[in-house]
């Protein structure tokens, strides 16, 4: 195998170009991205890039990286079609041979069918987030569609520059997706006492000049309208080259399409899950690292083992920082210890653990749930010490 083409330009995609080279390979690889400029980091640009603006603080590797790595980096350009047949992939009139192709195509910001939502900004590249920066450059109001992860890491930080900040948020709780009720109810709490006004089970109807109007019938002034409803994988590419897409590109537990040329990673990629065997997408930065890892493994022949990693996940928002290691389902019970700590179990086995400021027993929980399943009642034993399993 001489030639590797990534498409996507992000963490995962990065880091698989990182690992492929790590592994010893040393053919060609392409990192196609669509936006200009290198490679950066997303997570920080609804937290840390807002109060500072350092953009050069979100770079991932210098310039001089890539052409001492002997990576073609290529930015400001998208990909438009992929020939299966022909092993290769298009760019307007720029072809590139593959003999093997990733995909890392990530997710896009999800656009409801709401009236007049061109006037609120996004917050998904490093473009929307300078554009949002510009627009607080005064006290103003602030009104965010969406109460998850993004949603509330900007109104944390905007509700701490000063801002008057309203979230409308159409499930009945905060990052509902994502956490356990209680801990739902922990960070209303955090919110309200931030000043931040909430409105749940308020989907939004209308974006006016003025502000955004609810279901209801209320009308929420604002002078800064945020969009951080979901995202939507980017799956046009593969679809349209003919490969499985539901929710995501189809792969299996080595991440490889059912094309053997094609893999998928990241935010795109939809995997078997390694405790259910159930499809499953996540839409986090470790989750398109550990794929990239793989699979410069099974390219390098480093190793077949499938994907098994445990995921985890954070939320910085105000004093508070959310770790969630392992993945539960919507309906897993939830118990919360006496330090905060909320457990999730599926049946009898520990799914997840979610912890605020504690880092010690996060830690603990991603050590242990890579291991043996831990059962509710050899945790009940140790008085929830998960160390102790």
């Amino acid at each position: 195998m001489d030639n590797i083409v990534i498409v996507g330009a992000g963490q995962g995609g990065l880091q698989a170009a990182i690992s492929l080279r790590q592994d010893g390979f040393t053919g060609r690889i392409t990192l196609i991205g669509g936006e200009e400029g290198l490679p950066y980091q997303r997570p920080p640009l609804s937290k840390a890039y807002l109060k500072t603006g350092d953009a050069g603080a979100l770079r991932l590797r210098p310039a001089s990286f890539f052409a001492k790595a002997g990576i073609d980096l290529i930015g400001g350009l998208w990909v438009d079609h992929i020939d299966r047949n022909a092993q290769t992939v298009m760019a307007g009139d720029r072809v590139f041979p593959y003999d093997h192709l990733i995909l890392a195509t990530g997710t896009r910001n999800l656009r409801p069918p709401i009236p007049g939502l061109d006037r609120a900004l996004d917050l998904r590249t490093l473009q929307d987030a300078s554009r949002l920066r510009a627009a607080l450059d005064r006290p103003k109001r602030c009104a965010v569609i969406g109460g998850g992860f993004i949603g509330l890491e900007f109104a944390a930080v905007a509700a701490g520059l000063g801002h008057d900040v309203t979230i409308a948020e159409a499930a009945p709780r905060l990052m509902a997706r994502a956490v356990s009720p209680a801990m739902s109810e922990r960070f209303h709490a955090l919110h309200r006492d931030l000043g931040t006004t909430l409105h749940l089970n308020a989907p939004v109807t209308d974006v006016t000049e003025d502000g955004i109007t609810l279901q209801d019938g209320s009308a929420i002034g604002a002078d800064v309208v945020l969009l951080a409803a979901g995202v939507r994988p980017n799956t046009h590419l593969a679809k349209v080259a003919g490969l499985p897409v539901e929710n995501g590109i189809v792969v299996d537990a080595f991440l490889l399409t059912n094309d053997p040329a094609i893999s998928a990673l990241g935010d795109c990629a939809v995997f078997p899950n390694p405790n259910t065997g159930q499809p499953v997408r996540l839409e986090s930065v470790q989750a398109a690292t550990d794929h990239a890892r793989l699979i410069s493994r099974r390219i390098t022949g480093k190793s077949r083992d499938p994907y098994a990693a445990v995921p985890w996940f954070w939320s910085d928002q105000a004093d508070a920082k959310l770790q969630i290691a392992g993945l539960a389902a919507p309906d897993d019970e939830a118990l919360a210890g006496a330090d905060g700590t909320i457990w999730r179990f599926a049946g009898d086995r520990l799914s997840a653990v979610e912890t605020v400021n504690n880092a010690k027993t996060h830690m603990q929980a991603r050590k242990r749930l890579a291991g043996v399943p831990i059962d509710r009642a050899a945790l009940f034993g140790t008085g929830f010490d998960i160390s102790a399993v």
